[in-house]
């Protein structure tokens, strides 16, 4: 019998993010997302309801209301102003922008639209407001360490490094 998805399991899987009404694909991950079930909350509590109780193997789908997630979306976050006001290495579609507020509080915005004249950015996050797709691929299902339970996600162990101070080049 294969082992299932339960609390205190380590899983490995793939997913993608789908808009439900487009079917484009939105976001896929390039490299197996990990984690321990049940040890914090890495991924939506909806999506890991669903995952409960199944194998690797499994490929599920889950739909998700975006605002549910991400929230609803928030036009005050949309700014468009003269293309000669932002600076050149900002000028392309899919670029990320930190800014802050008048508190010192950081927000990522994305550059949406530009045109000869204009550029938009957009403090969304680009999921919310879409009735959204998780197509989930288990890939693992096994018992996590104490360690990865800890964790709540795989423990590499990496190589000790000893460092001489006085070898040390400053950069």
């Amino acid at each position: 019998m294969s082992e299932t998805i339960q609390d205190n399991k380590f899983v490995e899987l793939k997913y993608e993010v789908i808009d439900e009404k487009t079917g484009q694909v939105l976001t896929t991950v390039e490299f197996p997302l990990s984690y321990v079930h049940g040890a914090g909350q890495v991924l939506a509590k909806q999506v890991t309801d669903d995952l409960e109780g199944r194998p690797a193997g499994d490929v599920i789908e889950v739909r998700i209301d975006g605002n549910a997630i991400y929230g609803p979306r928030d036009e005050n976050l949309v700014f468009t102003d003269q293309l000669d006001n932002v600076p050149e290495e900002f000028r392309e579609i899919g670029m990320k922008i930190l800014m802050e507020n008048e508190k010192g509080e950081p927000k990522e915005f994305i550059v949406t639209r530009m045109d000869d004249k204009t550029l938009t950015v957009d403090g969304n996050n680009p999921l919310c407001g879409r009735d959204l797709i998780f197509k989930l691929e288990i890939l693992t299902v096994r018992d996590a360490t104490p360690e990865e339970i800890e964790a709540g996600t795989k423990v590499v162990d990496g190589p000790d490094i000893d460092i001489d101070p006085d070898r040390m080049v400053p950069i």
